[in-house]
């Protein structure tokens, strides 16, 4: 009953990751539009001193604009304000520009009385045209609001549910391997060998280990969405970390040779071990998902002065070339490709690679297979100075 433990919590996490998953996308769209978000009367006040800032610097050049290029400048910064705020900000700086051109741009300047027929024209047409294109201006931006929201339901709604496609596909195949283990376990019993018992404990470790896979997949996903990631740098041996996640990665598979390159002398870096322990893990599990048996992964690492430059390459088929700018997508899968999977292993490595400020970049190889290249700045040191500071 043990080895079902990491599949019934990952049944209770799984069931608990769908609205999260959510959640997150609409905390982050309601987060956005708050910080974006100015107060009424922040709005009025810009409105107005926007106003204010533009016909000064047009009256202290009214010896070269024309009164009716001020008011196309005007017009011009109306619109700019009706981008940006709600409509009873904008109606007040359309009148206010309004005011303003007349009080200051026509003659007679200094006072609202109009003498000629045609300014007087001029005048009203200008306010007709300024209130209706402050209007007309919200309301195409009012458009675009309502089309980019309905864009994003739309997006998340699609990524949902290819989250829970993966995910039944994913969750299946252990789940039912476990039950059928267990249930010969424990109805034929007596009738199995030591052979067929061991058989089917190795096949109830290897479902679970699966499934507590996608659990990580699904955490790590949703510490990057909720943007509550912490990276917690410390001094790390990065010959450890390479074995510890080439012998993890190796207890899932052994038709596929893992060779470790190393530049010696490989000083100790400053970063996340668990977050780029992780960041390899799901590299060597993609080749291993990905490329044909007895294929070669090898895993090389060397440091610069101010970088840590780790490459994973294989000797497999690699991608194809229209789909590479795709992988690090999150829940893209390869289009044909049979091998399941919820398409989140190389969105989290990237995630997790560029926590760090670095970059990771995927190219094929000119021989055959494909090389994942990452990029790290980090402080390094010897061992013989951590000890002496």
């Amino acid at each position: 009953m043990k080895s079902l433990y990491p599949a019934f919590k990952l049944l209770q996490i799984t069931y608990r990751c769908k609205p999260t998953f959510v959640l997150y996308k609409e905390h982050s769209r309601v987060t956005n539009f708050r910080i974006h978000k100015i107060s009424k009367s922040s709005q009025y006040f810009l409105g107005f001193a926007l106003v204010v800032l533009v016909s000064a610097i047009c009256f202290s050049l009214s010896a070269y604009i024309p009164g009716r290029v001020v008011a196309l400048i005007l017009l011009v910064t109306v619109s700019l304000v009706a981008m940006f705020f709600d409509i009873l900000p904008v109606l007040m700086t359309a009148v206010l520009s309004a005011l303003v051109w007349n009080f200051f741009f026509i003659p007679p300047k200094f006072t609202f009385h109009i003498d000629s027929t045609e300014d007087v024209l001029m005048f009203l047409m200008y306010f007709v045209i300024a209130t209706i294109n402050a209007i007309l201006t919200f309301k195409i931006r009012q458009v675009e609001k309502a089309a980019q929201k309905k864009e994003e339901k739309e997006n998340t709604l699609k990524l949902y549910n290819t989250l829970l496609n993966s995910l039944s596909h994913e969750l299946r195949t252990p789940i039912a391997t476990i039950i059928g283990a267990t249930d010969n376990l424990q109805t034929e019993n007596a009738k199995l060998s030591e052979q067929n018992k061991k058989e089917l404990l190795d096949q109830v470790s290897k479902a679970a280990l699966r499934l507590n896979r996608q659990v990580e997949n699904l955490l790590s996903m949703s510490r990057l969405e909720s943007g509550f990631l912490q990276v917690k740098k410390d001094w790390c041996d990065v010959n450890e970390l390479v074995h510890d996640a080439v012998n993890r990665v190796g207890e899932n598979d052994e038709h596929h040779p893992i060779g470790i390159i190393l530049k010696e002398p490989m000083p100790l870096v400053r970063l996340d071990y668990g977050l780029i322990e992780h960041v390899l893990y799901n590299l060597l599990l993609n080749a291993l998902l990905y490329i044909p048996k007895y294929s070669v992964i090898t895993v090389k690492a060397h440091c610069t002065a101010t970088h840590l430059i780790i490459i994973v390459e294989d000797t497999g088929n690699g991608f194809p070339e229209d789909e590479i700018a795709h992988v690090f997508e999150k829940f893209y899968r390869l289009k044909n490709s049979n091998t399941g999977g919820t398409g989140l292993g190389l969105s989290i490595a990237k995630g997790f690679v560029e926590a760090h400020d670095g970059t990771i970049h995927l190219e094929n190889n000119n021989e055959g297979g494909a090389t994942f290249t990452i990029t790290i700045p980090v402080e390094t040191a010897s061992v013989e100075e951590l000890k002496n500071g």
